[in-house]
């Protein structure tokens, strides 16, 4: 298990507005979890909750993170990651302004520049949304 660092959204590329998690909690060859607490001021959030596309790219960040992490203690140059696709995603129920939210990814398989990854969004013990993205890692 790795202890992240402190400061979580210099991992992703993403800036504020669009930072959709807040801590990197743990990290390994396998997985990877984040935290986000939902704020109202949230560019997804509408009417007191946080959207699908909320969920997705919280998920996307998790893995944006990982990769983040990998390069800040391996000293490789930044990377640009994408999403290539998702599969079966399944949104159970969307979390309410300040709401924490723990989401989980996991490694199904990587080659070359292609992870593929299964990731899940719970607040608490429920599911939140899942889902399947095949992420394109591209190293500048």
């Amino acid at each position: 298990m790795f202890i992240p660092p402190a400061n979580t959204p210099d991992l992703i590329p993403q800036k504020h507005p669009f930072v959709m998690i807040d801590h990197l909690i743990y990290s390994d060859e396998n997985s990877s979890r984040t935290t986000f607490c939902v704020k109202a001021d949230n560019v997804l959030v509408e009417d007191g909750e946080f959207g699908e596309c909320g969920l997705v790219e919280n998920i996307a960040q998790t893995a944006a993170a990982r990769a983040g992490y990998i390069a800040l203690n391996e000293t490789k140059a930044d990377a640009i990651g994408y999403i290539g696709a998702i599969k079966n995603l399944e949104v159970f129920g969307l979390p309410q302004i300040n709401d924490i939210l723990e989401t989980e990814i996991i490694i199904d398989n990587q080659i070359f520049d292609v992870t593929l990854i299964s990731g899940k969004v719970k607040r608490g013990d429920e599911i939140l949304a899942r889902c399947q993205m095949k992420v394109f890692v591209i190293q500048q």
